[in-house]
């Protein structure tokens, strides 16, 4: 996939190509509970013109690293203890606080992970792209404005174009951060510190991204630290891949000797750990696996999952027909889910994918009428769900859930974990006291892999994929039939995320559960589903069985979709039939 950028390479080369060059980097957070080591002893070098991936887990020190050679680290409680890092000759650690200011965003720019809370409310997008030009004295207002417009087009911020005053929450979360990168890419930089900057993104415009990196780095000599916790979508883009584990570095290698043998136990599982358009795994690997091999482990765990049906023989649970959702807007409404159809077969897993607005989590929502829907109609085994009468509306909301994207969000930060989950039981009146609910909720943590110790503990006190258990244990609250599940594991490292995928197969095995998977990655997707629907614009273009859709995809947006994806997350013999001209 080639993507043009004229605007770009018209202009003038960088001045300064700089050397990075990380020696002995040590880091600790000094916390009220002690001293947490976050980097130890971490080397790295990025010569100009150099992508260089840096991949790891949640924890791994990653970001801190990243953050430590623009000296963004909060002081206290970080502490940069030890090491250098030498750009151009000179140690950043020594530079004053304006040395720094002439340097980033100018010489080095970064790409945060979360656009919204870098973004400023009060300033429309476009003035920000803008700013650092103005700021470094790059260019004067006007042409700094015009030059913003160019590179927001260029990550594909068309919308500037007609609304050059929109503010970042009239934009999506993947459009936010399409306006970082452009940001970031504006000043052309020496060096680009790229640090989890598609992990929100759809896979094409995550490909088109991964384009512009690679024609600045072959165009204008620039230098990018690419942070990353998915190794084949590094594999895509790096020359060289360094690998971190708990604050070291554990490999370190050319991108084709990392995949083609890897020599740690982690390195290894994080490839394993990513599901791929050919392999069909009953249950995927996770670190664990290769960190603490233990006899009978994983032929426990595939006994839990759930065998493949004969989709023939299943009776329908739901069906949608003729789906209409609109928004009122300034412009006048926008259709978000147009004339939608889909039929989902109990027991199984029905995939939606699309690229962000194209209606998938507004379709799910509609189905649990979490939206409201403009015309068409849901039935759910065989009948219209009419929530007029206060019965039939609380059975529905007891055999119909949701799980969410964000867990920390969806979650109450009043509220322990006992609370969050007693909550359900109450408003639905299951269980005869507390006393029962309380085992139930037991039960329900020990389900998802959690125990009783958890029970008094807040949100707050929990990893990201412990906060998606508790998600899927409230879900599971009210004995459900069908759950949507909305880009539940799309935010996650792939060791936790395959953790949660092998935990909500296991769960449907184990109480013949229903699911809408909701999700932008097809890796994932083809793991779970049985199904699946693929949406653009708020319409169904095609329909078909999981193996059959990846196979020979029917529509061109579907094979767009596919041929998006890494190559590394596809296996060497997967080939997309194609029909003939």
């Amino acid at each position: 996939m080639v993507f043009e950028m004229p605007s770009i390479q018209n202009r003038p080369r960088t001045k300064i190509m700089g050397n990075l060059d990380i020696q002995n980097l040590k880091v600790s957070f000094h916390t009220r509970e002690g001293i947490i080591h976050a980097v130890d002893g971490v080397d790295l070098s990025i010569k100009p013109g150099e992508i260089v991936g840096l991949v790891g887990e949640s924890g791994s020190g990653k970001s801190v690293t990243c953050n430590s050679v623009l000296k963004l680290l909060p002081v206290p409680p970080a502490r940069i203890e030890k090491g250098q890092i030498e750009w151009s000759g000179k140690d950043l650690i020594d530079h004053d606080e304006q040395n720094m200011q002439a340097i980033r965003g100018k010489e080095i720019s970064m790409i945060f992970q979360d656009p919204m809370s870098c973004l400023n409310p009060y300033l429309s997008v476009l003035e920000q792209v803008a700013e650092p030009l103005v700021i470094h004295g790059m260019a004067s207002l006007e042409d700094a404005r015009k030059q913003a417009s160019e590179m927001l087009v260029n990550v594909g911020v068309q919308r500037v174009v007609d609304h050059p005053h929109a503010y970042p929450h009239e934009f999506s979360g993947g459009m936010r951060q399409r306006a970082m990168i452009a940001m970031a890419l504006v000043t052309k930089p020496s060096l680009l510190l790229a640090d989890e900057p598609t992990t929100a993104l759809d896979v094409t415009v995550q490909a088109k991204v991964l384009s512009i990196l690679k024609t600045l780095c072959t165009d204008l000599g620039v230098s990018v630290l690419f942070v990353s916790h998915d190794l084949g979508l590094v594999a895509e883009l790096a020359d060289r891949v360094v690998v971190m584990y708990r604050g070291k570095v554990v490999e370190q290698n050319h991108t084709g000797s990392i995949f083609s043998n890897p020599q740690h136990p982690y390195v290894k599982a994080l490839i394993a750990c990513r599901p791929t358009l050919e392999s069909n795994p009953v249950r995927l690997p996770t670190v664990d696996d290769f960190m603490n091999p233990k006899t009978g482990k994983e032929e426990a765990l595939e006994k839990l999952v759930a065998p493949s049906l004969n989709l023939d023989s299943q009776e329908t649970l739901l069906q949608v027909e003729n789906l209409v959702v609109e928004f009122p807007t300034e412009d006048g409404p926008v259709r978000a889910v147009d004339g939608a159809s889909l039929m989902i077969r109990k027991g199984s897993t029905h995939g939606l994918v699309g690229e962000s607005g194209s209606g998938k989590t507004t379709l799910g929502r509609s189905i649990l009428h979490l939206a409201q829907l403009m015309s068409g109609s849901i039935l759910y085994q065989g009948k219209p769900i009419n929530l007029d009468h206060p019965d039939d509306r609380s059975k529905f909301r007891k055999s119909m859930q949701i799980i969410f994207q964000d867990p920390y969000a969806s979650l109450n930060p009043r509220l322990t974990i006992e609370q969050t989950l007693l909550e359900p039981m109450k408003v639905h009146g299951i269980g005869s006291s507390r006393k029962e609910r309380i085992e139930r909720v037991i039960n329900l943590l020990e389900e998802v892999g959690l125990g009783e110790e958890y029970l008094h503990r807040y949100p707050h006190e929990f990893s990201g994929g412990q906060r998606q258990r508790i998600c899927v244990a409230r879900a599971l609250t009210t004995e459900p039939e069908f759950i949507v599940c909305d880009e539940c594991v799309s935010a996650m490292d792939v060791s936790v995320q395959a953790q949660v995928l092998n935990l909500l197969r296991s769960l449907q095995a184990s109480r013949n559960l229903t699911y809408l998977f909701i999700s932008h990655d097809l890796g994932v997707v083809k793991f779970m589903s049985d199904e699946i629907s693929v949406m653009q614009n708020g319409k169904i273009v095609e329909n078909g069985l999981a193996d059959d859709l990846y196979r020979s995809p029917k529509s061109d947006y579907t094979r767009k979709l596919l041929n998006s994806i890494p190559l590394a997350n596809r296996s060497a013999n997967f080939q997309i039939n194609r029909p003939s001209v």
